[in-house]
């Protein structure tokens, strides 16, 4: 089809949409509060009962009840034992890594080493999914 130039094809482009082109109506204020990941665990002054040591800002889970710097350094001291894994409430992996630990001479202590050291860079959950307090 052979369209003159500078026209506009035919049936048009169709209407604005409705309230037209401007900002969303209510504007781009703070988002309301108890928007997970968006700030404090404070709602109108008072706790939330539901994280009483915060909510991580960037996935917006509450912090567990367990401190990564204690669960790392017992993960990296004597994490042939386990205690870190038991301290984070992970029992399976903690006999996992006793086991691996007696069964292997020592040489399976590399794993506890490299668990603690993932714990103290916070990337380490405890048995409930909520990330480690700092």
């Amino acid at each position: 089809m052979n369209y003159p130039p500078n026209a506009p094809p035919p049936g048009g482009y169709g209407a604005p949409p409705p309230g037209g082109y401007g900002p969303p109506p209510g504007g781009y204020g703070p988002p309301p509060p108890g928007v997970p990941g968006m700030g404090a665990p404070m709602m109108g002054g008072a706790m939330m009962p539901h994280a009483p040591y915060g909510i991580d800002p960037v996935s917006g889970m509450p912090f567990s009840d367990k401190s990564k710097m204690v669960a790392g350094l017992l993960q990296i001291f004597v994490g042939s034992f386990g205690v870190g894994r038991f301290y984070t409430g992970h029992t399976g992996l903690a006999i996992a890594q006793i086991a691996v630990t007696w069964l292997t001479c020592g040489i399976g202590a590399l794993w506890p080493l490299v668990d603690g050291i993932m714990m103290l860079m916070g990337k380490v959950p405890d048995a409930q999914g909520r990330p480690l307090r700092d």
